[in-house]
């Protein structure tokens, strides 16, 4: 490894440890900005959602923790890793990341100043990071009880939303495209609570239950977990796999409707979510 590769990577497990100490869940990052460490479940013909309890590393956000010793063993592990990403949505501060996008062309900061006079919100001091292309992330805290979901320009053209199974790159990370780093004057502060009239426009909209049908067991409910565990990055390709299984199962008809509200929940429109079961129903000759 390069001498700068080895700084990077030590610089990155010091800020790691220092976002630890603040009650920060974090694991180790690629360039790419992906967890470091590959699925041990990559191989395997038919992967089933592990979440970690096999033991082994290599579970994504679900690998990510405030233990010292543990986040040592996470970058021993992937000694090519430059940066750490933060786990959203866990104790104690069950963070919530707005990410203020400036690539979509679209001016999020406008975006965001524009929903706040609208619903008579304000958003507190908090931890801004500034990202390499020039973008920011928000850290705010939600309350324990609510589970914000991820999105992506669900809220507002280039405003995405980290919550639940997300994670945000933690400042002092090195990627491909840059470092991030905190904006001044806020690496001190703690993430401020999340406005109330923020919060409800975080949440999606209540929607009818598809009660899964008896014949679509408990293999059917395992399949919507499954796509309800994705973080960005695997949304459509759980989705896919999942709606693949279900339909060479005989169980596709029946969810349909309960897949594209889970794939809904981890941040995918309904347009895409039905679009990506249409196309495992076609890839496994049925139709959709």
């Amino acid at each position: 490894m390069a001498t700068t590769d080895r700084q990077a990577t030590t610089l990155a497990l010091a800020h790691a440890l220092s976002a630890a100490e603040r009650g920060l869940a974090v694991l180790p990052l690629s360039r790419s900005k992906l967890p470091a460490l590959r699925s041990p479940h990559r191989d395997d013909p038919a992967p089933s959602p592990c979440h970690g309890a096999c033991g082994r590393l290599g579970h994504g956000v679900y690998d990510a923790s405030s233990d010292p010793d543990r986040i040592r063993e996470l970058f021993a592990a992937a000694p090519w890793a430059t940066g750490y990403g933060i786990a959203c949505g866990l104790p104690p501060h069950h963070l919530i990341g707005l990410d203020l996008d400036v690539k979509t062309g679209t001016d999020s900061s406008a975006a965001l100043r524009e929903l706040a006079l609208r619903h008579l919100f304000t958003i507190p001091p908090t931890v801004v990071v500034v990202t390499p292309s020039g973008g920011r992330h928000l850290w705010l805290s939600g309350p324990a009880e609510v589970v914000v979901p991820n999105s992506a320009g669900r809220l507002a053209p280039g405003i995405d939303i980290r919550g639940a199974g997300g994670y945000l790159v933690g400042p002092g990370s090195r990627t491909g495209q840059g470092v991030y780093a905190a904006a001044p004057g806020t690496a001190h502060l703690a993430p401020a609570s999340c406005p109330r009239s923020l919060l409800r426009l975080l949440l999606p909209p209540p929607r009818a239950h598809h009660a899964l049908p008896a014949s679509a067991g408990g293999h059917g409910q395992g399949l919507v977990q499954f796509v309800l565990a994705a973080h960005e990055g695997q949304r459509n390709t759980r989705l896919f796999w999942a709606a693949c299984r279900a339909y060479e199962d005989g169980i596709g008809p029946a969810l349909v409707d309960p897949l594209a509200d889970a794939a809904r929940a981890t941040g995918l429109s309904e347009r895409e979510a039905r679009a990506t079961i249409a196309s495992a129903a076609r890839m496994t000759g049925h139709r959709p």
